[in-house]
């Protein structure tokens, strides 16, 4: 320090004025800013007078610049005199080696000065060189995944799940679930197909921008497959869907049968359909349109990868439906039905009955009934004895009346 005050007493060939003493006009403010960018640091006197400003470069000790004259062999500084009070030191395209505190000093007596520092930061960058790329594992094994990322300050590795489904991790001896995971080794003990799917690292240091990397992890399995129905019914002339449930990983070939093994081929017969419900499990489906006498039988839903084969069988019966009728059969001839008027409360028996006929009644024909004998014509029945008589109410009465009057 004492060989930088005596260089710049040679430097400073004016003196200041008798009178007030130089005073800074506020602080030096500290600045952070990102790699490659543009830093500046302004420093403010008063009653400089004959004295000098000059910046310094505190932990090397290397005088940069005195008043408004570079002084260091540095193409990207730059020294600017903006009024009578302020200079301002400028770093263009700033570097990591120009990290440090920097100075401004005025030569005065006592020397008067203030610090400022200059922190440089670098945006999180993920190193693939030294990450896991996409990773198998059969169910049940265990699995690392790294993901390895630099920056100033360090940053921090977030994992997280792209399907926002919690992770599994062992602590403890333990296994427990959660949302994110902290640091760069992501450990998965005995995985499940669950767990398959994409996991993101995600590493920032509060300098934006934050990176992010995605690690496929796939869990292989054999086939699985199932169906919520193995006996399904239905009439000739209609449409029926066959549906089976397949889990598997690598994805598998899924495919129907019919009768002895013949693969079923999609046409206007057959319509095959396929969903994904996740990266494991599929939703198969197989329409049968205009059911005839050949389509009933036992159906296969196949599904294979390179790890194994599984089927499920499906029957498939014919519903034999029982014809209806719309109409009733036409009925026989009408029958003759007799009413007795009545036309005061004092019983007249000097009217002849009014006869009104109604449809009769259908009889099944394959019934037997007994058909009562043939009746003489009289005023109360009617002809050819296969008609039969049916009574008002009131008409049994009448002919019990009649009768008595006549045997007095």
């Amino acid at each position: 320090m004492t060989a930088t005050f005596l260089l710049l007493g040679v430097l400073f060939t004016f003196k200041g004025t008798v009178g007030l003493a130089p005073e800074f006009m506020g602080t030096i403010s500290n600045v952070s800013i990102s790699q490659g960018r543009d830093a500046s640091f302004a420093c403010s006197v008063k009653n400089l007078g004959g004295f000098k400003v000059a910046w310094i470069k505190s932990d090397t000790k290397a005088i940069l610049a005195i008043h408004d004259h570079v002084i260091t062999n540095n193409e990207r500084l730059q020294i600017t005199h903006n009024d009578k009070d302020t200079w301002t030191l400028t770093l263009r395209s700033v570097q990591t080696d120009d990290r440090g505190p920097y100075m401004c000093q005025v030569n005065s007596t006592p020397v008067r000065k203030q610090i400022a520092h200059l922190e440089v930061v670098i945006p999180p960058k993920i190193i693939d060189s030294d990450s896991s790329g996409d990773q198998s594992v059969p169910e049940g094994g265990s699995v690392k995944l790294a993901c390895r990322a630099t920056g100033f300050p360090s940053p921090e590795v977030i994992w997280k799940r792209g399907d926002g489904q919690m992770i599994t991790v062992k602590a403890n001896g333990k296994k427990r679930k959660s949302m994110e995971v902290f640091g760069e080794i992501l450990e998965l003990p005995t995985v499940t197909r669950s767990e398959m799917g994409a996991y993101m690292c995600i590493a920032k240091n509060g300098v934006p921008p934050a990176v992010s990397k995605n690690i496929q992890l796939n869990v292989n399995f054999q086939p699985q497959i199932s169906s919520e129905q193995q006996l399904v019914g239905a009439p000739s002339t209609t449409q029926i869907k066959l549906t089976c449930i397949a889990e598997a990983s690598p994805k598998p070939i899924n495919y129907w049968t019919f009768g002895t093994g013949e693969m079923i081929v999609p046409n206007e017969k057959f319509m095959m359909e396929e969903e994904a419900e996740s990266v494991y499990r599929f939703r198969i489906t197989l329409t049968i349109r205009n059911l005839v006498s050949v389509d009933f039988g036992s159906f296969r839903c196949i599904s294979k990868n390179s790890l194994g084969q599984a089927e499920e069988y499906i029957e498939v019966y014919e519903i034999r439906t029982v014809p209806t009728y719309s109409n009733l059969p036409p009925a026989p001839d009408s029958q003759i039905v007799t009413d007795y008027e009545e036309e005061d409360k004092d019983y007249q028996y000097n009217k002849e009955p009014t006869v009104k006929y109604y449809p009769a009644i259908p009889t099944p024909s394959d019934n037997k009934i007994h058909k009562e004998p043939e009746r003489r014509q009289n005023p109360f029945f009617g002809g050819a004895g296969a008609r039969q008589l049916i009574f008002q109410p009131f008409l049994l009465a009448n002919i019990f009346t009649v009768l008595h009057h006549s045997c007095l």
